[in-house]
């Protein structure tokens, strides 16, 4: 709990400490294309609320045209395996800065390249490397000079990064071709608020550059902290479940020293002692070993939020220590420690139903009236029941299961703990299976493919679209190809037509999940949900589209999840416009086919096209995300592990020592040490296979929906998931290494039972 409060609060400064430094900006549109430098002029002074701007210049690389030396060992590579634009910028002037290692804004020199963190850790990348450029002219090197953070673009969730040269290289670069140059028009406002009320003003001015994705701060702001904000939600999740374990464990053996002391506590109160002080006696104790507890986490919290934030501070910045950095993870430790301690004192609460007489004489825990309805129900021993049951077969067994039918509940701690430990196990690993699945893309706005193909925002586009699809539609290693065009329309809002960006094209076929409705058909579009949100709309409701001079009524036929552009997309049904922006393609390759040798092919025959294999395209987006999730999916697994362990092993104990003269009188009638040990293994096993079992069961219901629920609050455009888990991990793997776990702590304390002479048991 400690751990994930530190997460959150260690990432949250981190973010904030980098926005702080870098300042960036909280509007931004990409642009590609000739622009009209008056047209904003005109725009930012008709905004007082703008407070400064500027105009980024930049000249995108390919990754397979990037590569890097290492000096001293002669090791080389390049960045091919990168999908993601590469943008070559200078130092800005006023916000939106990056930063080094040390948080100072970087000036490289002469010959000098700062290369983003994310590629450092992705290659392993050194200062003092050689950075070559192929160009068209020729190849060009710098020297690498750092490593830079970069508020705008640190997420995997970024489709582009950027590199930081000196003025006189990027003029280099610029002159020597290769490049794609591109602009980004930022700005600042004096209220941050304001930056979606920026954007439609801007988007409504169709005399300004729109050729590229816009974004707000607060879409920034999200795909900065998705990641890591994650892993802390997971943790805490965890915690909470690890909790609602050890809450049952101290339900358990309050109780059972209850019991075990009931004659001390019946003396106690005979002298006159009130039931509150005794009470407080024992309350004292656990609230001793709760405050121990509570400081041993703390202080272990310290090392493993070190460990789980190490890539929040290499890419972001170093969170400064405050007040909240002490005051997260001891709110934390106190919610933990009034939770078990308010626990604690309702299970003493039993203090004051001991009666005198019940303890002192029968050393029991039960009133008169308690006791008399037991013995009504019991009768006979479960012993005598499992003898006058036995039909032949092991009567060890007999007795076993009988023990477990008549005695569940004091057996139900076991399953109970288990099935909430597979919850523990099942739960974080499934989803960590669904980010890593390739059907993941589906919740990025695209169909399950072999092949992607992007085309965008150049003179030529429509034609060289029609020379790919020819090309793949004429190459036998595609099964089929579907291509859809980027369409700029508008749509009226709250403060008249607004740009409404939508793809175009034929959905009959393979096409993305949706949440609600279908895809759509003619004369109707789908959007993502938080499109749908935004213009509040529903399946079935008619919407406006205004193209020129036209308006076009269509009808939503459909809503799905989309975690790209901010999560504000849509999918219209039709012809392919002429006047496409862009456009995209998605194929299916052959049996056998090599996606990736498709890709290096066709992105050499098509320069200005972008190409990837989706499986790469998916990996690639949420690395930060898989990186993160990992971590924490795997030190749940061997905390959980370890817990169940414990557990088992301290319950059985308990157990054994309450059923000394029971296990006495079995052993005299004849029993071997063996066979009641092979007794309470089967008991033990018997109900760890049910918990697990159950757990997973509780999982397969009800995992998909919790889940859901917290990535519909963080607002990404992910309301409703579906998990893609690596069964035989989740469902074969785990399942056998807890019960495993739980089986080795039952061996080994059944072994007493094999070694001690148990008749002696009915001495004392």
């Amino acid at each position: 709990m400690s751990t994930g409060a530190m997460v959150m609060e260690r990432m949250s400064g981190a973010v904030n400490q980098l926005f702080e430094e870098a300042k960036p900006p909280h509007f931004l549109q990409m642009h590609k294309g000739d622009y009209d430098q008056a047209e904003l002029d005109a725009f930012a002074a008709a905004h007082p609320e703008i407070t400064s701007w500027l105009i980024e210049e930049m000249i995108g690389f390919d990754s397979a045209f990037l590569s890097w030396e290492r000096s001293s060992s002669g090791e080389s590579g390049d960045l091919s395996e990168s999908l993601i634009d590469n943008l070559f910028v200078v130092q800005n002037e006023g916000f939106d800065f990056l930063l080094d290692e040390h948080g100072d804004i970087a000036h490289p020199g002469a010959g000098e390249i700062y290369v983003p963190v994310a590629y450092q850790q992705s290659f392993g990348l050194l200062e003092s490397d050689t950075f070559r450029v192929r160009t068209d002219s020729g190849v060009q090197e710098f020297q690498i000079a750092g490593f830079v953070r970069d508020a705008q673009m640190a997420s995997s969730l970024s489709s582009a990064t950027r590199f930081l040269v000196s003025d006189a290289d990027f003029q280099a670069l610029t002159t020597a071709g290769g490049g794609t140059p591109e602009i980004i028009v930022e700005y600042r406002l004096g209220d941050p608020a304001l930056g979606g009320a920026l954007q439609t003003a801007y988007e409504a001015n169709d005399r300004l550059p729109m050729n590229g994705q816009s974004v707000t701060f607060d879409i920034i702001r999200l795909v900065n902290i998705f990641s890591e904000g994650l892993v802390a939600i997971a943790l805490m999740f965890m915690s909470a479940l690890l909790i609602a374990i050890a809450l049952l464990n101290v339900r358990f053996v309050i109780r059972g020293t209850l019991q075990d002391e009931v004659r001390e506590i019946g003396a106690l109160k005979a002298i006159g002692i009130p039931n509150r002080s005794i009470a407080g006696l024992y309350l004292s104790k656990y609230t001793l070993m709760t405050l121990l507890a509570c400081a041993v986490g703390g202080v272990l919290a310290t090392f493993a939020s070190r460990a789980l934030t190490a890539g929040v501070q290499a890419n972001y910045a170093e969170a400064p220590v405050t007040a909240m950095t002490v005051i997260a993870p001891l709110l934390a430790l106190l919610a933990v420690f009034a939770l078990v301690i308010g626990i604690a004192w309702g299970v003493l609460r039993a203090v004051n139903r001991i009666e005198v007489v019940n303890a002192l004489v029968h050393g029991s825990t039960l009133t008169e009236k308690q006791a008399a309805r037991r013995a009504r129900r019991g009768g006979r021993g479960v012993e005598r029941s499992a003898f006058r049951r036995f039909r032949g077969g092991s009567v060890n067994l007999a007795l076993a299961r009988t023990d477990l039918r008549r005695g569940f509940g004091d057996w139900a701690l076991i399953p109970v703990v288990f099935a909430l430990a597979a919850v523990l196990v099942a739960l974080p690993m499934s989803l960590l299976g669904t980010f890593q699945s390739p059907q993941f893309v589906s919740y990025l706005g695209a169909p399950t493919s072999d092949f992607r193909l992007d085309l965008q925002y150049s003179e030529n586009v429509g034609k060289t679209y029609e020379e790919v699809t020819a090309a793949m539609a004429a190459d036998g290693r595609f099964e089929s190809v579907t291509g859809y065009a980027n369409a700029v329309y508008e749509i009226e809002g709250e403060s008249g037509w607004e740009v409404f960006r939508t793809e175009v094209g034929d959905y009959s076929g393979n096409t993305v999940s949706f949440s609600s409705g279908e895809a759509p058909g003619a004369g109707q579009i789908a959007l993502s949900v938080l499109n749908a949100e935004n213009l509040g709309v529903a399946v079935g409701d008619v919407i406006t589209l205004r193209d020129g001079d036209d308006l076009v009524d269509v009808e939503v036929s459909g809503l799905y999840q989309d975690a790209t552009a901010g999560g504000l997309t849509a999918k219209l049904a039709g012809d392919l416009p002429e006047d496409a922006t862009g456009y995209v393609v998605y194929a299916q390759t052959g049996s056998g086919v090599d996606a990736d040798a498709l890709v290096d092919e066709y992105a050499a025959a098509y320069p200005d096209a972008k190409v990837y294999p989706m499986a790469r395209y998916a990996e690639q987006t949420l690395a930060y995300v898989v990186d993160a999730f990992s971590a924490a999916a795997w030190i749940s697994l061997a905390l959980t592990l370890g817990v169940v362990a414990l557990i088992t092993y301290l319950y059985l104990s308990l157990r054994l020592a309450r059923e000394r003269g029971r296990n006495g009188v079995l052993s005299a009638l004849g029993f071997s040490g063996d066979e009641l040990a092979a007794g309470l293994q089967v008991k033990a096993i018997s109900m760890i296979v049910l918990g697990v079992f159950v757990g997973l069961v509780a999982t397969a219901i009800w995992g998909e929906s919790l889940v859901s629920a917290a990535l519909s609050a963080t607002g990404f455009g992910i309301t409703k998931l579906s998990f893609f888990p690596k069964h035989l991990l989740v469902h074969v793997l785990f399942p056998v290494l807890l019960t495993a776990a739980g089986a080795v702590a039952a061996l080994i304390v059944s072994m007493r039972l094999r070694s001690n002479d148990t008749s002696a048991w009915l001495k004392g």
